[in-house]
């Protein structure tokens, strides 16, 4: 059992949202739902107050807890991506129904939660042992929406 488990604050559709992106990730499911066993100040017993799932291997706890606390940039979710479909596989699909492109490979889903869709490639590139690749390369990612890998690695090489 792991000690340390993220805790997703949402509204009243933290199973939505957990039913969603279970199907972003291998090795993610719903593991339990733990319903209301009485009135709080945000739910009516028998509602859904905490969602456990399972993303890419690790637990997180979705909890209904009401208006109080939306979602902010503050916490995000970074995914490295292993290449331009999965990017354009994850941007997509957070971004519909409601979400927010953002810069830097940032979005936000319908939910409000911030997701970070970054290749490991373009990591590799702002890291490059060469400065000026390496600048190049953020340069060209400070421009863009959702990250283009082919295009980071033309202005690595200065094209």
């Amino acid at each position: 059992m792991d000690k340390i488990i993220p805790c997703l604050w949402y509204n009243h559709d933290a199973e939505e949202a957990a039913n969603f992106y279970v199907t972003l990730f291998p090795d993610s499911k719903v593991d339990n739902v733990v319903r209301s066993p009485a009135d709080t100040p945000s739910n009516k017993e028998g509602d859904v107050l905490v969602v456990e799932f399972t993303l890419a291997g690790r637990p997180y706890i979705g909890l209904n807890g009401g208006p109080i606390f939306p979602h902010t940039e503050a916490f995000s979710m970074q995914v490295r991506t292993e290449d331009q479909a999965e990017t354009d596989r994850l941007w997509e699909a957070l971004t519909a129904n409601g979400g927010q492109e953002s810069v830097c490979g940032w979005c936000k889903d319908r939910w409000g939660l911030s997701w970070q869709i970054t290749p490991k490639r373009i990591l590799e590139l702002n890291s490059d042992p060469d400065p000026v690749r390496a600048r190049r390369s953020m340069q060209a990612m400070l421009k863009m929406r959702k990250l283009d890998i082919a295009a980071a690695e033309r202005a690595a090489e200065g094209e």
